[in-house]
């Protein structure tokens, strides 16, 4: 029999994880009851607060032993009181957290994925056991200073400086753009070394990191004020007027600049995941609006419009899970490059972004509300367009892998 405009497909299902290419067949029980834990606490927890923080433009603090408690800082490193998560597993939280917002993947990335992997990738083991067992359990918070006022999409050419001194090093410049600077306990800092034989002040393989303590003279962290992006994220201005570190603050596994980018790495492999659950939201509230609202005596979701929308977005999401997947495998066995976590982060981000426009259409003058979330989502994801690498870069570092010629300059 033909079927008619209200006979369902027998076999219709949309679930909330938008699983079209069945995905989940692959993942274990144990990675669903994680998912299915994180998602709940999100929801639970932290959606209903999610206004108030936006409006006041605060992070929920109170909020944050509940957040170690989940498992998700540091949760990709083996030992000292981390999670030891597959990149699956880690990709799969990170997706949930951002479901909730970007903010809140962003705060988790900054601390694990970034500081916490500084510490534990290049950090002495004396370093490693004082800092990452506290900030796993959040009890101390760091930030990751590579970012500087005159150079974002160039860090090679930071103008942050360390000199050498007798009993350590005395480091000036700023950074800009730095996730929870005034939350922090410790600051990765990046910066050109001054004064060890042989070495170029002003090349990227001068580039070291320090670990600079909160109260540390000569150190300051200031709030960036105005933000219509991200505004539960703390993002904040770092500056270091002849600020004095013993030697001890240096990470000596540092060498170069490729060192802070092995962080990012980890982060953009973060985020690539985190934008799916940015889009999965925005997707879902689009879908079961158009199901609610009546227009011209039916559903919004009847008409051909809507649905093809609707349709480009579950298969522009289901691309994005297809290549996340498969890169987790890949950095599970050791095999992920640079320019495929380049291509995830920027594939993804601008899927999630577009999603989220589409998203707000589809609710029309609702969509501005605060009341529903795409909105949001999708002022969050312009920063995230921006930040750990611009949509243009990315396209640059697969530009010159596919040529072999560098645009950069």
């Amino acid at each position: 029999m033909k079927p008619t405009n209200t006979t369902p497909f027998p076999d219709y299902k949309m679930s909330e994880d938008l699983d079209l290419y069945r995905l989940d067949d692959l993942i274990s029980a144990e990675d669903k009851e994680l998912r299915r834990r994180v998602r709940h606490w999100v929801q639970t927890r932290f959606v209903p607060q999610i206004n108030r923080c936006w409006n006041a433009g605060t992070f929920p603090l109170e909020l944050l032993p509940e957040i170690a408690e989940l498992g998700v800082f540091g949760a990709n490193i083996q030992g000292y009181g981390c999670a030891g998560w597959s990149p699956l597993r880690y990709g799969l939280a990170l997706a949930e957290l951002e479901r909730g917002d970007t903010g809140l993947r962003t705060f988790v990335s900054v601390q694990g994925a970034l500081a916490m992997t500084a510490i534990h990738l290049f950090g002495s083991e004396e370093q490693k056991q004082r800092w990452l067992p506290e900030m796993a359990r959040a009890r101390k918070l760091g930030c990751f200073g590579l970012t500087e006022p005159l150079h974002g999409s160039n860090p090679g050419g930071m103008e942050t400086r360390a000199v050498k001194t007798s009993d350590g090093y005395e480091l000036t410049g700023a950074k800009m753009w730095i996730g929870g600077g005034t939350l922090a306990d410790v600051a990765v800092v990046w910066a050109k070394v001054d004064g060890e034989p042989g070495l170029d002040p002003n090349s990227p393989a001068a580039v070291r990191g320090f670990l600079v303590e909160r109260g540390t003279p000569g150190f300051s962290a200031s709030v960036i004020e105005g933000k219509y992006s991200l505004r539960i994220g703390i993002t904040c201005r770092l500056e270091f007027n002849h600020c004095k570190v013993p030697h001890n603050a240096l990470l000596p596994g540092t060498k170069g600049l490729k060192s802070p980018l092995q962080c990012l790495n980890h982060a953009r492999y973060g985020i690539a995941w985190g934008a799916i659950g940015a889009a999965k939201a925005c997707l879902e509230e689009a879908r079961d609006y158009a199901l609610r609202r009546i227009q011209f005596g039916k559903p919004l979701a009847s008409f051909q419009m809507v649905q093809s929308k609707l349709a480009r977005m579950a298969t522009e999401i289901t691309n994005a899970q297809l290549m996340a997947f498969r890169l987790a495998q890949l950095k599970e066995a050791g095999q992920a490059t640079f320019v495929q976590i380049s291509m995830a982060k920027r594939n993804n981000v601008a899927m999630a972004l577009q999603v989220a426009r589409i998203a707000r259409e589809i609710l029309g003058g609702v969509g501005i509300l605060d009341e529903h979330v795409s909105f949001r989502h999708m002022c969050n994801l312009e920063s995230v367009y921006t930040y750990e690498g611009t949509d243009d870069m990315h396209l640059l570092i697969l530009g010159e892998y596919l040529t072999g010629l560098s645009a950069f300059v």
